[in-house]
């Protein structure tokens, strides 16, 4: 019998010598001959074709939505940019205005009044213990169901009447321009399917108050300091504010009045100050 070896050196040596003897083509012919087959001879499945063109049109359609997304971003970022100009410029005008009348009367031997302030920021400052019924359901009214919470008030005869009732539970004043976007940017939260939702973004202003003209935060903003005709509906989707202790504590006699020594009651412009504090 002949071994494996020898017959498989003699099938080398008939392939070389037939190589040898037949012309280049049909030797090209059996050199390229192999098992494995090409690209164009593997047949492809029909689910795996529908598959691949699925996915394409999935690709191509998430690609024109970005494209979609991105040029309305860039123009909605303009009309921000816009209205964050005009409103800085009425409030610079509201300033200057204030400033002249108040020279003008001065000149002349007068005083300036300034107008009565809408807008009042009201915080809790003393617990649940020893609340009786009435002040307790105005204090849920006004939303302040925490101590250290805050709330943006309209303020009109019937708010202050109640601010009257629940003087000795709160501490309240009138809030500026830079108190209101401190806490907004800071602190603000939104009711967002009646939960808790930080304003990371201006989407989420967006989604809720858009109907009302009001897409980002700088118009958040202006309508809560200006006391605008969505101010409801802007301060209703505000969550109420979490503060914080106040930086060096409150007062030694907290629960007097503040013309006392305290800290209740109405502290008007230096509310603000409190504001700094807890915030």
């Amino acid at each position: 019998m002949p071994s494996v070896e020898n017959v498989a050196s003699c099938r080398n040596s008939f392939t070389r010598r037939i190589a040898s003897v037949l012309p280049f083509d049909r030797q090209t012919e059996l050199t390229c001959r192999s098992s494995v087959p090409t690209q164009n001879q593997v047949l492809v499945p029909e689910t795996l074709l529908k598959k691949r063109k699925s996915q394409e049109a999935a690709r191509a359609e998430r690609r024109s939505a970005a494209e979609a997304t991105k040029k309305a971003n860039k123009e909605k970022r303009g009309v921000i940019f816009k209205r964050a100009e005009s409103y800085v410029n009425e409030y610079r005008t509201a300033e200057r205005e204030k400033i002249r009348l108040n020279r003008v009367a001065r000149q002349e031997g007068n005083f300036y009044v300034e107008d009565e302030p809408k807008l009042v920021f009201v915080v809790r400052i003393k617990g649940i213990n020893k609340i009786a019924p009435k002040p307790r359901k105005i204090l849920q009214l006004l939303r302040l169901l925490q101590i250290n919470s805050g709330t943006f008030i309209r303020l009109t005869k019937a708010t202050q009447e109640m601010l009257t009732i629940v003087n000795p539970y709160i501490a309240y004043g009138y809030p500026n321009l830079k108190s209101v976007r401190e806490l907004l940017y800071k602190r603000g939260y939104g009711k967002v399917d009646k939960q808790r939702t930080p304003l990371t973004d201006n989407q989420i202003i967006e989604e809720h108050l858009g109907k009302f003209g009001i897409v980002c935060m700088e118009d958040l903003i202006h309508e809560i300091y200006t006391v605008g005709p969505n101010f409801k509906q802007a301060n209703n989707f505000l969550w109420p504010f979490k503060l914080s202790n106040p930086n060096g504590g409150f007062r030694t006699r907290k629960f007097k009045h503040y013309i006392e020594g305290g800290d209740t009651g109405n502290r008007e412009e230096n509310i603000n100050g409190l504001i700094r504090q807890m915030n």
